[in-house]
């Protein structure tokens, strides 16, 4: 980012903490480059494009980065409390903290008048925002009204309604309101002063003022919080994590509790009574069913830890406001480390049925699997302290491992998108001209400027509370229906005059296309929808106007969504989202595939080696994290967890659920066999094959001796013949080895052959399906319902099955989706597949970014990974390839077949020294120059009027 330098004594950079985030910098050390612009041009760009005021928010899901952290969180939320008080004299001591000095204050009147007048924290944090009066400093004030209410971290909803009515009389005072810049309740943490929140502070300054009113006061904060923590001191000493009595009597009885609960369901397990988890053999159930119980004892420590310490301790209070820490932290200083885990499960046996020679052999007991009782304050013991020693190491060597493949992940992923930019007929092209995208993330909206979560532009919830508060309600009633409809109509026609009709789309009139350019016509038809959704959620329409508008009584709707309001607040509020959705169009020119590939790549060294279970079945585990990310973009044909997602036509019947996994899962004959023999008889040598009816039964598989018989004829590896197999029953086969008059020894190993072959033929079942499981989920109304989660390949056959909804039926495997059902199925699987593993981590990437992603992989009509390969038949430049990957390759062969370059993307342009095509350089300016300074041509005489020494002077000019 530019920064505007102030040259200091010594050697050390300096900048506000607020601005480390972006940096990801912190003070052990740490090293950075300083570039200086070295003409006006740069300059210019430096600060327009990336002045930190101009970069508050991240690309790479519009929310805020650079915010409040650590001790200012701290100190802004020691002073919101409600035991904060300062008198006269104090009050403006702290506020001149706040601008050193330079502006003038008007104190508001004191809280509390008698015995003596004092202020309250909450008006000392609402000065900072409140306009200046008399000012004077340099900048003008604008008028700060903040409006915004959010939890902090630890608010709980007391109702499901959106609307929690006792929020504002939050007993821990943990629900946050700002009403026209007047803290009215709650104490200030990382929810409201912090990144990543789109409903905090700063980012409500930034979108309702402007940038630079939102750094000034972020500014201002960090002055008055820096120098009150400095005034009043914040130490953390051992005492501050000593446990009290109380809390190790919680402890205890928790760890108790726990080691009943685990010691009953070992003794189940030894004894063959422990139920079974769907889908896992009886030692995975008792290792989830025990790392379940493991798991939430941590958590009920910390909760303990968290009632019982006095309100002012320090690590209390660094864990309440999040400046530092979280609930696990406190857990393992006070109370207990918890489980130590290897690849997402309990530690393995390292000796031969146990972990260390300290314990019993094949002991399942929490202590013996890596639980750690202890915390760092009373201590490890060594067992405990050697297992603690494995989970550090597995964590060192995946930083270290992942951080080079995060690394050549970025790269690639940067040079595939780098050469795309919005162009001025609002497409997504590439350096060479081709059409990626006919419109960025198929509304044209920049990222970086949206304001409610999911990538849409207007939080409208927020905004109907910010009309209210600026629009004086005055005595003015409340719109009644009609009212609202009247407007509600004439507004939805002006911004749509033609999209909301009914009539064909070749219907319209050369006029009513051009009445429909109008300002408000820019909206997308799915903003349209959205705002429609939330109107109908929020006001009493009539019956006649619902179908005008789109409604059909569908939504669900509650009473205390309903929202009163003023024709006047009903048009500010529609005139508002309007002007913020056109001011978050994306600019021509704008890099969006660089922004992009930094979007999905910066991540990836967040992604830690965490196994995750598929839709909550414990026994399904499927890959995430980076090398699911490297398996989606590198177009991978063969994927280490596949796994087809199967909704069933009768989702309510387990039974019909259990029938039709017996007809998808893969089932072989030793699966249902009673025995499998060798029979060596007097007169002939044979095998024979005994059903199991009864397992056939219990997996509802429709088996006879006869559909066997078929499966054995068809299996290639098997050569036998239809002569060679007889039945004896419904239950019984009998199969002889094809005998070709061989030695008595060669026959006795043919049987041993044949029947160890015959154990692994597929008598049911998808060949490429290794098993099915059956997930079931409640359902609202009462009752479950059921799908069947399918491991493996195979989705056509799938959908083929009776009693599937095969339309509906998904895999995650990109390229199969490709084949069975083609290229914009394999695009939509590409960006939710994305979606998903980044939200298993908790990070947030606008989906216009993986749009785009998806869309440079699939706009050739093949899925092309970003790969050497997969980048070879997506550009066309020799210059970029050579760049990337294999150089002397490139150059050699294109200077062979005389190949040429236009020098027209990012990487070609570096490596010639020209400007970039993108931004600034994607247009060039024509200067007129002044009539009068022009020179004037000189007239050239005929040819054939001049001499021949003319002639020679002449030609000699016109070189």
């Amino acid at each position: 980012m530019a920064h505007r330098a102030k040259v200091l004594k010594w050697r050390t950079l300096r900048f506000n903490e607020c601005v480390c985030n972006p940096y990801n910098a912190d003070f052990d050390g740490d090293e950075m480059n300083l570039h200086v612009p070295q003409t006006e041009e740069a300059r210019a760009e430096a600060i327009e494009l990336m002045g930190v005021v101009n970069n508050l928010c991240t690309p790479k899901d519009g929310s805020i980065m650079i915010a409040a952290t650590q001790d200012f969180l701290t100190g802004s939320y020691l002073i919101s409390r409600k035991n904060t008080f300062f008198h006269e004299a104090q009050m403006w001591y702290y506020c001149s903290f706040t601008c050193d000095a330079k502006e003038d204050f008007e104190l508001e009147p004191p809280a509390i008048i008698k015995p003596m007048r004092l202020w309250t924290g909450k008006q000392l944090l609402s000065m900072l925002l409140k306009p200046r009066k008399n000012t004077r400093s340099l900048e003008t004030d604008v008028e700060v009204l903040v409006n915004t209410e959010l939890g902090e971290s630890q608010y709980e909803k007391k109702s499901d309604n959106d609307i929690d009515k006792g929020r504002y009389m939050c007993p821990h005072d943990n629900y946050v309101c700002f009403r026209n810049s007047e803290l009215m309740c709650g104490n200030l943490g990382k929810s409201t002063l912090g990144a990543g929140n789109k409903n905090s502070l700063f980012y409500t300054l930034l979108r309702d003022c402007d940038a630079e009113t939102a750094a000034d006061r972020m500014t201002k904060l960090a002055k008055l919080c820096s120098r009150w923590m400095g005034l009043h001191g914040f130490t953390f000493g051992i005492e501050d994590v000593m446990p009290t009595e109380p809390i190790k009597k919680a402890k205890a009885e928790a760890m108790q509790k726990v080691k009943d609960k685990c010691d009953k369901l070992i003794a189940d397990y030894r004894a063959g009574k422990l139920q079974r988890v769907p889908g896992c053999d009886l030692e995975l159930s008792l290792e989830q069913m025990v790392g379940k119980e493991l798991d939430d004892v941590r958590n009920l420590v910390a909760s303990a830890a968290k009632k019982e310490l006095h309100y002012d301790n320090k690590v209390l209070v660094m864990a309440l406001c999040k400046s530092k820490g979280s609930n696990d932290n406190i857990s393992q200083m006070i109370g207990c480390l918890g489980q130590q885990k290897l690849g997402g499960s309990r530690i393995p046996n390292g000796f031969i049925g146990r972990t260390l020679p300290h314990f019993e052999m094949y002991a399942k007991e929490p202590a013996a699997k890596g639980f750690v009782e202890n915390s760092f304050f009373t201590g490890l013991n060594p067992t405990e302290f050697f297992m603690h020693t494995m989970t550090g190491r597995e964590g060192l060597v995946d930083t270290a491992v992942k951080t080079a493949e995060c690394g050549y992940m970025a790269r690639r992923l940067m040079k595939s998108l780098e050469d795309l930019s919005i162009h001025y007929d609002s497409t997504v092209r590439n350096s060479h001209g081709c059409i990626v995208q006919f419109r960025y993330g198929d509304d044209g909206l920049d990222p970086m400027l949206m304001e409610d979560d999911d990538g849409k532009p207007i939080n409208m919830k927020r905004m109907i509370q910010r009309s209210c508060a600026l629009v004086a309600r005055g005595s003015d009633s409340f719109v009644s229906e009609e009212e609202a409809a009247k407007v509600f109509t004439s507004w939805f026609h002006q911004s749509v005059p033609f999209r909301r009709s009914n009539r064909p789309k070749t219907s319209y009139t050369v006029k009513e296309r051009m009445n429909a350019r109008s300002p408000k016509s820019v909206v997308s038809d799915k903003f349209v929808d959205d705002l429609r959704r939330f109107l109908y959620k929020c006001f009493i329409l009539p019956d006649n106007v619902l179908p005008e508008l789109g409604c059909y009584g569908d939504e669900e709707r509650s009473p205390a969504n309903f929202t009163l309001m003023t024709e006047e607040q009903l048009k500010h509020f529609l005139d508002e989202i309007i002007c913020r959705y056109r001011r978050a169009v994306a600019e021509p020119g704008s890099a969006v595939g660089a922004l992009g590939a930094q979007s999905i790549g910066e991540p990836g060294t967040q992604m830690t080696l965490k196994t995750f279970h598929f839709a909550g079945i414990a026994s399904m585990n499927v890959t995430l994290g980076v090398p699911r990310i490297k398996e989606i973009i590198n177009a991978s044909k063969i994927i280490s967890t596949p796994v087809v997602e199967v909704p069933l036509q009768l989702d309510r019947d387990e039974i019909n659920a259990r029938i039709i996994k017996g007809r998808i899962e893969r089932t072989t004959l030793g699966q249902v066999a009673k025995y499998i023999k060798q029979v060596f008889a007097p007169s002939r040598c044979y095998v024979v094959v005994k059903l199991d009816m009864q397992c056939v039964q219990d997996l509802q598989l429709n088996l006879s001796a006869s559909t066997v018989k078929k499966a054995i004829l068809s299996d290639p590896k098997l050569k036998v013949k239809e002569q060679h197999i007889s039945s004896k029953g419904t239950d019984k086969l009998l199969i002889h080895p094809p005998h070709d008059g061989r030695s008595k020894e060669s026959l006795h190993f043919m049987l041993i052959n044949l029947a160890s072959q015959l154990r692994n033929v597929i008598v049911c079942g998808i060949p490429t399906i290794r098993r099915a499981v059956i997930q079931s989920t409640e359902v609202k109304g009462g009752g479950n319902s059921y799908q069947l989660l399918v491991e493996g390949t195979g989705l056509q056959e799938v959908m083929a099955t009776s009693g599937v909804k095969g339309a509906s039926a998904k895999t995650n495997h990109v390229m199969e989706m490709q084949t069975v059902l083609g290229i914009e199925a394999a695009r939509l699987t590409i960006m939710k597949e994305i979606g998903n593993v980044l939200g298993q981590y908790g990070i947030s990437v606008d989906k216009r970014h993986m749009m785009l992603l998806a869309d440079v992989m699939t706009y050739k009509g093949e899925v092309l990974g970003i790969t050497r390969f997969g980048l070879a038949k997506m550009k066309e430049s020799v210059m970029m390839l050579a760049s990337f990957e294999k150089t002397v390759d490139h150059l050699y062969d294109a200077a062979i077949h005389g190949r040429s370059d236009q020098i027209s993307g990012v990487s070609e342009c570096i490596i010639m020294g020209t400007p970039v095509q993108i931004g600034t350089g994607s247009f060039k300016v024509l200067h007129q120059t002044d009539p009068q300074d022009a020179v004037r041509p000189r007239r050239r005489m005929p040819l054939m009027r001049l001499t021949a020494e003319e002639k020679h002077l002449d030609f000699l000019s016109s070189l």
